[in-house]
């Protein structure tokens, strides 16, 4: 394992959310449970994820207006591809949340999850997030993440900005920090369903 795949990275531009980075699962969102939100006109997203002593993958892209799709490959449990889709029902507005209805494994392959989630900003970095769905969900999921300035370490020299993530995700608590290297490079760590993880991301 590489030590220095330690970090987290998160972004806004105007308030919005604007480094969106695929979950372990696929979908846009933070540690393993999904977001409200969804990739934009013509993005896409590739990761890679070792999470113990098995490796993962996802591939997420842009498919309509308010829509991604995308499939997940791991090593674990059963092992194999999961297809996933997402749709936004309503984008964030001041006083309201943005939400979105998905399903991972479309295919059933191995638990078809189907979910809904709501995605707030609120003061000082913090963004909600709170969603129930079925399948691996099993009830109500939950999840926070808290902004981090980039910092000056040395002269000429900053630290990037960040994001420190906690959540729910209807079985296990994980926690994690995810590191922008570039608005398009995303390095995640962390600590998922008693399993230590690492990952590497990139939007485009």
């Amino acid at each position: 394992m590489r030590n220095w795949l330690l970090g987290v990275a998160f972004f806004f531009l105007c308030g919005g959310y604007a480094s969106a980075a695929p979950s372990l699962q696929g979908a846009t969102g933070l540690i393993a449970i999904p977001s409200a939100d969804v990739l934009g006109s013509g993005q896409a997203a590739a990761g890679y994820y070792h999470i113990g002593p098995h490796d993962h993958g996802v591939l997420t892209f842009h498919a309509a207006a308010g829509m991604e799709v995308g499939a997940a490959y791991s090593e674990q449990g059963p092992g194999g591809m999961r297809l996933q889709a997402k749709v936004s029902l309503l984008p964030e507005a001041m006083l309201t949340p943005a939400v979105a209805l998905g399903v991972e494994d479309i295919t059933g392959e191995q638990q078809r999850s189907w979910y809904a989630v709501a995605s707030k900003s609120l003061p000082d970095g913090i963004r909600l997030h709170i969603g129930a769905g079925n399948g691996r969900f099993d009830g109500l999921f939950a999840g926070v993440e808290k902004r981090l300035k980039r910092v000056s370490v040395l002269p000429g020299k900053t630290f990037p900005a960040a994001a420190l993530m906690a959540e729910y995700d209807g079985s296990s608590m994980n926690v994690g920090i995810r590191f922008m290297v570039n608005p398009a490079v995303k390095i995640d760590t962390g600590w998922r369903d008693h399993h230590t993880y690492f990952g590497l991301s990139y939007t485009y």
